[in-house]
């Protein structure tokens, strides 16, 4: 059985304590550069680690991914025509 996860994107203060919150979850990334940490949890503990993650003195906003909820899978008959005004052929002899 495949428990359902969530991505969580944490802005913190500092790069050394974020390292801790492993405790949380899976950490996925961590940007020394934007100082943020995706973490993957749980999502029946979402609730719970929300709570203890905006509790800790170096987490500046907590914010949920939404990439579990965004349509991956795509149908011929769902996309648009391809604009057919501009012919390749014709680019290419101008």
């Amino acid at each position: 059985m495949i428990t359902e996860r969530t991505g969580l994107i944490i802005w913190v203060n500092d790069i050394k304590p974020a390292k801790n919150l492993e405790r949380f979850g899976s950490i996925h990334y961590i940007s020394k550069k934007m100082s943020y940490v995706v973490l993957y949890i749980y999502s029946d503990k979402l609730e719970e680690t929300l709570k203890g993650l905006q509790r800790l003195p170096y987490v500046k906003k907590v914010e949920r991914s939404f990439r579990n909820e965004i349509k991956t899978e795509y149908s011929r008959n769902n996309q648009e025509e391809p604009d057919k005004s501009l012919n390749p052929q014709e680019i290419s002899e101008a």
